[in-house]
């Protein structure tokens, strides 16, 4: 499968960024791309650094204007596209939402986010209700596609359960940075531990994890932080949590590469953790802690 990764800064100017995004695709295409992943909220900034019942009406239904718009690009090229959009649903009721485009244009399925995160700039549980449609990998042409956002990309259970449920590959469009307060240590530590993360996660299921995040500084309307500075670095991980593919930091890029998903019964039959798991001592994994 030859799948791409669009690595983009945005500006506050949605239709310059939605151009800038359908010109990265284009590109991507021509190189010969048929999986194309775009980063999480991709239409503008990431509006969740602060709370304003305003932004509510960013959000907008599913199909709806940019399934319909990506939806003809897609056709048009022959792509799949990962799309990820901040959903209305009803009055009052919204979710972060990933949708899967086919390459006829039609949506193939769409995944809601399950984990919200509340944390100083990152206020989503405002914005967005939890997931209700489980973890549930998107049959389309040309492969199941196991489909997260962001801050799920941190839980080893929500990438177990879209493998075994059949689930190719892990893809995680994502918004994440660092605060400039932040020491350069922290930093790395930061950037580390997501990284580590998401390979390991590639490692315990024996498959590819593609995890798309945007770059780019963008300032906290309220002042009262120093804003994001989006730290990029999307990568490729194959099934023994190698990178097979890493952008920069700090740089709009488009990442294009082959990958071969033959290499996950490959890999299985020499690290067989499906076999090994002991599913009949796990049920405690169902509860919030567990008491002595």
């Amino acid at each position: 499968m030859k799948i791409a990764l669009i690595q983009q800064s945005n500006s506050v100017n949605r239709s310059e960024n939605v151009a800038k995004l359908k010109k990265n695709i284009r590109s991507c295409a021509t190189q010969g791309a048929e999986l194309i992943v775009l980063q999480e909220l991709h239409n503008g900034l990431y509006f969740c650094q602060t709370e304003d019942p305003a932004i509510f009406e960013q959000a907008e239904i599913i199909p709806g204007p940019s399934t319909e718009s990506f939806g003809k690009l897609a056709k048009e090229l022959s792509v799949v596209l990962v799309l990820s959009l901040f959903e209305k649903r009803a009055a009052g009721l919204y979710h972060n939402t990933a949708v899967i485009i086919e390459k006829d244009g039609t949506i193939a399925g769409k995944y809601r986010k399950m984990h919200i995160p509340d944390d100083p700039a990152y206020y989503e549980k405002f914005y967005f209700t939890p997931g209700d449609l489980g973890f549930e990998p998107i049959q389309t042409s040309i492969g199941k596609l196991g489909v997260l956002v962001c801050w799920d990309q941190w839980y080893p259970e929500a990438a177990r359960l879209m493998t075994m449920a059949g689930a190719e590959v892990l893809i995680y469009p994502t918004a994440i940075g660092w605060e400039s307060t932040d020491t350069n240590e922290e930093k790395q530590r930061q950037t580390d531990a997501w990284m580590i993360s998401q390979r390991a996660h590639a490692v315990a299921n024996g498959l590819h994890v593609i995890s798309c995040n945007r770059t780019g500084y963008e300032p906290d309307p309220s002042g009262v932080t120093n804003g994001i500075q989006f730290w990029g670095n999307s990568f490729v991980a194959g099934p023994q949590g190698e990178i097979l593919a890493h952008a920069s930091n700090d740089k709009d890029e488009n990442i294009v590469l082959e990958i071969d998903l033959t290499r996950t019964e490959t890999v299985r039959r020499m690290w067989p953790f499906f076999r090994d798991r002991r599913v009949d001592a796990f049920g405690d994994l169902t509860k919030r802690w567990r008491e002595d």
